[in-house]
């Protein structure tokens, strides 16, 4: 039986997750997909400039790991720029990193039962907003009945950091107002279900979500910049996943 691979600890979910030539023939473009501990190894590497014994440690593997993720890495992105190839940022045996970036967040321990839903908050509604939520209200549902809610606050600015805050958290859904193309794929990366477009009580929403008329939408653009995000695109401010 084949050994299981090791996760590999990155510092959060990226804020952007698709790269397009610009004079690209949609019907045609192939597709490179760049895995996310890949990412954080060229992230790690050539923007922070740390070297591959660091990475290692900051990543949790080893130094020979890091070596052949990066390698691989350069290849694809190589390969993307030369042959003009659309480059996605999707998958990969990964951990978020939160005792390194500070995402550290206090929950009560979550049962096997339980579904634990948030829901961006502003006194008491839903907030309009994802990437620029300051506030998620969290409920722990069990036998179709919230036993358990409170406040969270987020530290981190963009789609990356709040949906890695949820991920940490152990949050299985998430409803929210408007949401852009970028912070959708944080979330799907993060395996949290979303309903999006909804507004109103938040206490509401989560009884209609346990009623089962909440309606599930992934199309509710953010549109707090003035235009609709397209894939790929922030919609910010400034255990293991496979």
């Amino acid at each position: 039986m084949p050994r299981a691979t090791k996760c590999r600890k990155i510092w959060n979910f990226p804020d952007h997750y698709s790269f397009i030539p610009e004079d690209a023939d949609m019907d045609e473009l192939e597709t490179i997909v760049l895995s996310l501990d890949e990412y954080e190894t060229i992230r790690l590497l050539d923007h922070e400039g740390l070297n591959q014994e660091a990475c290692a440690v900051r990543m949790g593997v080893a130094r020979t790991t890091v070596t052949a993720m990066y390698e691989s890495a350069r290849k694809k992105m190589i390969s993307a720029i030369v042959e003009g190839k659309r480059l996605r940022i999707a998958g990969g045996n990964i951990e978020i990193d939160s005792e390194r970036n500070g995402l550290k967040v206090s929950m009560k321990k979550k049962g096997d039962k339980m579904m634990r839903v948030a829901v961006t908050y502003d006194k008491g509604n839903v907030f309009g907003h994802f990437g620029r939520t300051e506030e998620f209200k969290v409920y722990d549902i069990e036998d179709g009945k919230v036993v358990d809610s409170k406040i969270l606050g987020t530290n981190g600015e963009g789609c990356g950091a709040l949906a890695g805050i949820l991920n940490i958290a152990k949050v299985d859904t998430l409803i929210c107002g408007g949401i852009g193309g970028g912070a959708q794929r944080a979330l799907e990366e993060a395996g949290i279900k979303l309903y999006a477009g909804v507004s109103g009580s938040t206490d509401a929403a989560v009884d209609a979500l346990i009623a089962g008329t909440l309606e599930a939408s992934s199309e509710a653009n953010c549109d707090h910049h003035g235009h609709e995000h397209a894939e790929g695109e922030s919609c910010g401010h400034g255990g293991c996943h496979h």
